[in-house]
Protein backbone atom coordinates (compact mmCIF):
# COMPACT_ATOMS: atom_id res chain seq x y z
CA UNK A 1 0.00 0.00 0.00
CA UNK A 2 1.45 4.07 -0.59
CA UNK A 3 1.99 6.04 1.93
CA UNK A 4 -0.66 8.24 0.37
CA UNK A 5 -3.12 5.94 0.33
CA UNK A 6 -2.51 5.11 4.18
CA UNK A 7 -2.62 8.75 4.33
CA UNK A 8 -5.65 9.10 3.24
CA UNK A 9 -7.38 6.36 5.04
CA UNK A 10 -5.96 8.15 8.85
CA UNK A 11 -7.50 11.21 7.50
CA UNK A 12 -10.88 9.48 7.06
CA UNK A 13 -10.77 7.59 10.01
CA UNK A 14 -10.31 10.68 12.21
CA UNK A 15 -12.67 12.53 10.29
CA UNK A 16 -15.27 10.34 11.19
CA UNK A 17 -14.43 9.78 14.80
CA UNK A 18 -14.91 13.36 14.77
CA UNK A 19 -18.26 13.86 13.22
CA UNK A 20 -19.31 10.78 15.52
CA UNK A 21 -17.85 12.69 18.61
CA UNK A 22 -19.81 16.08 18.11
CA UNK A 23 -23.02 14.50 17.37
CA UNK A 24 -22.33 12.78 20.95
CA UNK A 25 -21.84 15.77 22.81
CA UNK A 26 -23.98 17.83 21.43
CA UNK A 27 -26.16 20.30 23.66
CA UNK A 28 -29.70 20.50 22.26
CA UNK A 29 -32.94 22.29 23.22
CA UNK A 30 -35.08 21.23 25.88
CA UNK A 31 -36.98 21.73 29.08
CA UNK A 32 -36.66 21.22 32.55
CA UNK A 33 -38.58 18.22 32.62
CA UNK A 34 -36.50 16.49 29.70
CA UNK A 35 -33.14 17.84 31.29
CA UNK A 36 -34.33 16.27 34.56
CA UNK A 37 -34.58 12.58 33.07
CA UNK A 38 -30.84 13.41 31.61
CA UNK A 39 -29.01 14.86 33.86
CA UNK A 40 -25.39 14.13 32.69
CA UNK A 41 -26.37 15.93 29.48
CA UNK A 42 -26.21 19.49 28.96
CA UNK A 43 -28.85 21.46 27.36
CA UNK A 44 -30.22 24.94 26.11
CA UNK A 45 -33.59 25.56 28.56
CA UNK A 46 -35.90 28.34 27.12
CA UNK A 47 -37.86 30.18 29.60
CA UNK A 48 -39.36 33.64 31.24
CA UNK A 49 -38.21 34.78 34.22
CA UNK A 50 -40.58 34.72 37.31
CA UNK A 51 -40.63 37.67 38.48
CA UNK A 52 -42.91 37.43 41.39
CA UNK A 53 -40.30 35.08 43.24
CA UNK A 54 -36.77 36.14 45.10
CA UNK A 55 -33.70 36.79 42.46
CA UNK A 56 -30.67 37.11 44.38
CA UNK A 57 -27.49 38.14 44.12
CA UNK A 58 -24.95 39.16 46.41
CA UNK A 59 -21.76 39.88 44.89
CA UNK A 60 -20.51 40.83 48.84
CA UNK A 61 -20.32 37.05 49.79
CA UNK A 62 -20.28 35.63 46.19
CA UNK A 63 -19.66 37.20 42.78
CA UNK A 64 -19.96 34.36 40.93
CA UNK A 65 -23.56 32.88 42.09
CA UNK A 66 -26.57 34.48 40.69
CA UNK A 67 -30.24 32.30 41.37
CA UNK A 68 -33.66 33.28 39.93
CA UNK A 69 -36.81 31.32 39.16
CA UNK A 70 -37.06 29.91 35.59
CA UNK A 71 -41.00 29.21 33.71
CA UNK A 72 -39.73 26.83 30.63
CA UNK A 73 -42.05 26.64 27.46
CA UNK A 74 -43.94 23.96 29.14
CA UNK A 75 -44.72 25.80 32.30
CA UNK A 76 -42.29 24.04 34.83
CA UNK A 77 -40.78 26.38 37.04
CA UNK A 78 -37.08 25.41 38.65
CA UNK A 79 -35.09 27.46 40.38
CA UNK A 80 -31.89 28.49 38.22
CA UNK A 81 -28.21 28.48 39.70
CA UNK A 82 -26.28 30.90 37.19
CA UNK A 83 -22.07 30.75 38.24
CA UNK A 84 -21.45 33.59 36.98
CA UNK A 85 -22.27 37.61 38.03
CA UNK A 86 -25.47 38.37 37.11
CA UNK A 87 -25.76 39.66 33.57
CA UNK A 88 -26.88 43.63 32.57
CA UNK A 89 -30.22 44.20 32.27
CA UNK A 90 -31.62 41.07 32.94
CA UNK A 91 -34.23 42.59 34.73
CA UNK A 92 -35.55 43.87 31.42
CA UNK A 93 -35.38 40.31 29.50
CA UNK A 94 -38.30 39.54 27.47
CA UNK A 95 -36.66 35.43 27.38
CA UNK A 96 -33.93 33.49 28.80
CA UNK A 97 -31.95 30.75 27.84
CA UNK A 98 -29.95 28.61 30.52
CA UNK A 99 -27.61 26.52 29.43
CA UNK A 100 -26.10 23.85 31.85
CA UNK A 101 -27.83 20.45 33.97
CA UNK A 102 -29.99 19.63 36.18
CA UNK A 103 -29.69 18.31 39.84
CA UNK A 104 -31.30 17.64 42.69
CA UNK A 105 -31.29 21.25 43.86
CA UNK A 106 -32.24 23.13 40.54
CA UNK A 107 -30.80 23.60 37.31
CA UNK A 108 -27.01 24.43 37.33
CA UNK A 109 -26.22 26.86 34.30
CA UNK A 110 -23.16 27.94 33.28
CA UNK A 111 -24.11 30.33 31.07
CA UNK A 112 -27.22 32.30 29.97
CA UNK A 113 -28.53 34.12 27.01
CA UNK A 114 -31.57 36.86 27.52
CA UNK A 115 -33.48 38.49 25.01
CA UNK A 116 -34.26 42.24 26.05
CA UNK A 117 -37.03 44.50 24.54
CA UNK A 118 -36.18 46.39 21.36
CA UNK A 119 -35.36 49.72 21.82
CA UNK A 120 -37.43 50.22 18.70
CA UNK A 121 -41.46 50.60 18.94
CA UNK A 122 -43.59 50.18 16.11
CA UNK A 123 -44.35 53.78 15.95
CA UNK A 124 -41.00 54.79 15.22
CA UNK A 125 -40.15 52.35 11.93
CA UNK A 126 -41.50 53.65 8.79
CA UNK A 127 -41.71 51.79 5.29
CA UNK A 128 -39.44 52.78 2.92
CA UNK A 129 -41.42 52.90 -0.53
Amino acid sequence: MKKSHIIILIVIAVSIGIVFFSLNSSETYASFTESNNHRNKVYHVVGKLNREKEIVYDPQSDANIFTFYLIDKEGVERKVYLHKAKPQDFDKSEQIVVIGKMQEDGFHAKDILTKCPSKYSDAQTTEVK
